[in-house]
Protein backbone atom coordinates (compact mmCIF):
# COMPACT_ATOMS: atom_id res chain seq x y z
CA UNK A 1 0.00 0.00 0.00
CA UNK A 2 1.28 3.47 -0.68
CA UNK A 3 1.72 5.97 1.31
CA UNK A 4 0.00 9.15 0.32
CA UNK A 5 1.71 11.49 2.99
CA UNK A 6 5.14 10.77 2.23
CA UNK A 7 7.21 12.55 -0.04
CA UNK A 8 9.72 10.38 -0.87
CA UNK A 9 7.67 8.44 -3.61
CA UNK A 10 5.66 10.06 -6.45
CA UNK A 11 2.84 7.44 -6.88
CA UNK A 12 1.19 6.68 -10.04
CA UNK A 13 -2.18 7.43 -10.92
CA UNK A 14 -2.90 3.30 -11.11
CA UNK A 15 -1.31 3.17 -7.33
CA UNK A 16 -3.98 5.87 -6.26
CA UNK A 17 -6.75 3.95 -8.04
CA UNK A 18 -5.61 1.01 -6.43
CA UNK A 19 -5.84 2.96 -3.03
CA UNK A 20 -8.68 4.11 -3.66
CA UNK A 21 -10.55 1.22 -4.22
CA UNK A 22 -13.28 2.75 -6.13
CA UNK A 23 -14.25 2.40 -9.52
CA UNK A 24 -15.71 5.87 -9.64
CA UNK A 25 -12.12 7.26 -9.13
CA UNK A 26 -11.02 5.92 -12.85
CA UNK A 27 -14.20 7.03 -14.06
CA UNK A 28 -14.30 10.15 -13.11
CA UNK A 29 -10.01 10.76 -14.46
CA UNK A 30 -11.36 9.30 -17.68
CA UNK A 31 -14.10 11.74 -18.38
CA UNK A 32 -11.67 14.37 -17.42
CA UNK A 33 -8.87 13.65 -19.77
CA UNK A 34 -11.25 12.44 -22.66
CA UNK A 35 -13.50 15.83 -22.11
CA UNK A 36 -10.45 18.30 -21.96
CA UNK A 37 -7.69 16.59 -23.96
CA UNK A 38 -5.36 17.04 -20.50
CA UNK A 39 -3.83 14.43 -18.65
CA UNK A 40 -3.21 14.44 -14.81
CA UNK A 41 -0.23 16.32 -12.65
CA UNK A 42 0.22 14.21 -9.73
CA UNK A 43 1.57 16.79 -7.13
CA UNK A 44 2.67 16.74 -3.54
CA UNK A 45 0.98 19.30 -1.31
CA UNK A 46 2.79 20.46 2.02
CA UNK A 47 -0.59 22.51 3.26
CA UNK A 48 -1.33 21.63 6.18
CA UNK A 49 -4.79 21.36 5.41
CA UNK A 50 -4.38 18.90 2.56
CA UNK A 51 -0.74 17.29 2.80
CA UNK A 52 -0.33 14.69 0.83
CA UNK A 53 -0.26 13.73 -3.05
CA UNK A 54 -3.30 14.83 -4.97
CA UNK A 55 -4.25 14.75 -8.75
CA UNK A 56 -5.13 18.18 -10.47
CA UNK A 57 -6.17 18.71 -14.02
CA UNK A 58 -4.97 22.15 -15.83
CA UNK A 59 -5.55 23.40 -19.02
CA UNK A 60 -3.94 26.25 -20.43
CA UNK A 61 -1.97 26.72 -16.73
CA UNK A 62 -4.95 26.80 -15.20
CA UNK A 63 -6.46 24.20 -12.21
CA UNK A 64 -9.73 23.02 -13.51
CA UNK A 65 -9.72 20.88 -10.31
CA UNK A 66 -7.69 18.86 -8.28
CA UNK A 67 -8.58 15.57 -6.37
CA UNK A 68 -7.66 14.21 -2.81
CA UNK A 69 -7.51 10.86 -2.72
CA UNK A 70 -8.76 8.78 -0.08
CA UNK A 71 -9.89 5.37 0.58
CA UNK A 72 -13.53 4.12 -0.95
CA UNK A 73 -13.60 7.93 -2.19
CA UNK A 74 -12.09 10.76 -3.18
CA UNK A 75 -12.41 14.44 -3.01
CA UNK A 76 -13.25 16.87 -5.31
CA UNK A 77 -11.67 20.68 -5.59
CA UNK A 78 -13.56 23.08 -7.20
CA UNK A 79 -12.50 26.42 -7.24
CA UNK A 80 -15.32 29.44 -8.18
CA UNK A 81 -13.89 32.17 -8.63
CA UNK A 82 -15.43 35.52 -9.91
CA UNK A 83 -15.02 35.12 -13.13
CA UNK A 84 -17.79 31.74 -12.65
CA UNK A 85 -19.40 33.13 -9.69
CA UNK A 86 -22.71 33.97 -11.80
CA UNK A 87 -22.53 30.98 -14.35
CA UNK A 88 -22.78 28.63 -11.07
CA UNK A 89 -24.92 30.72 -9.14
CA UNK A 90 -27.63 30.39 -12.16
CA UNK A 91 -26.76 26.70 -12.71
CA UNK A 92 -27.25 26.12 -8.38
CA UNK A 93 -31.09 25.90 -8.80
CA UNK A 94 -30.60 22.52 -11.21
CA UNK A 95 -27.80 20.90 -9.16
CA UNK A 96 -28.81 18.20 -6.07
CA UNK A 97 -29.53 19.34 -2.69
CA UNK A 98 -25.81 18.12 -1.53
CA UNK A 99 -23.74 20.39 -4.18
CA UNK A 100 -26.29 23.55 -3.22
CA UNK A 101 -25.60 22.92 0.71
CA UNK A 102 -21.76 23.05 0.27
CA UNK A 103 -22.04 25.67 -2.24
CA UNK A 104 -24.04 27.25 0.69
CA UNK A 105 -21.72 26.59 3.83
CA UNK A 106 -18.28 27.55 1.82
CA UNK A 107 -17.03 30.86 3.07
CA UNK A 108 -15.89 32.96 0.38
CA UNK A 109 -12.30 34.41 0.72
CA UNK A 110 -10.55 36.68 -1.63
CA UNK A 111 -13.67 36.43 -4.26
CA UNK A 112 -13.47 32.61 -3.94
CA UNK A 113 -15.26 29.63 -2.90
CA UNK A 114 -12.94 26.37 -2.70
CA UNK A 115 -15.94 23.95 -2.69
CA UNK A 116 -14.50 20.29 -1.33
CA UNK A 117 -16.82 17.98 -2.92
CA UNK A 118 -16.73 14.61 -1.91
CA UNK A 119 -17.32 11.41 -4.54
CA UNK A 120 -18.18 7.89 -3.52
CA UNK A 121 -21.20 7.23 -6.33
CA UNK A 122 -21.86 7.93 -9.79
CA UNK A 123 -25.12 9.98 -8.56
CA UNK A 124 -26.55 13.82 -8.94
CA UNK A 125 -23.60 15.14 -6.68
CA UNK A 126 -20.90 13.70 -9.43
CA UNK A 127 -22.88 14.78 -12.13
CA UNK A 128 -23.19 18.01 -10.40
CA UNK A 129 -19.51 18.37 -10.21
CA UNK A 130 -18.45 17.62 -13.49
CA UNK A 131 -20.83 20.70 -14.28
CA UNK A 132 -18.88 22.93 -11.97
CA UNK A 133 -15.29 22.05 -14.32
CA UNK A 134 -17.22 22.70 -17.19
CA UNK A 135 -18.29 25.94 -16.13
CA UNK A 136 -14.22 26.26 -14.59
CA UNK A 137 -13.20 25.40 -18.03
CA UNK A 138 -15.09 27.87 -20.19
CA UNK A 139 -13.00 30.72 -19.15
CA UNK A 140 -9.91 28.73 -20.50
CA UNK A 141 -9.34 30.29 -23.73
Amino acid sequence: MINLQSRDYCPLLNEIEAYVKNPLFSQFCSEIKEKYKINEKIEYSSCSWEKGWNVKFKKSGKTLCTIYPREQYFTVLVVVGQKEKARVESLLPDCCAELREIYRKTTEGNGQKWLMIDLEDDGAIFRDVLRLIEIRSARQV
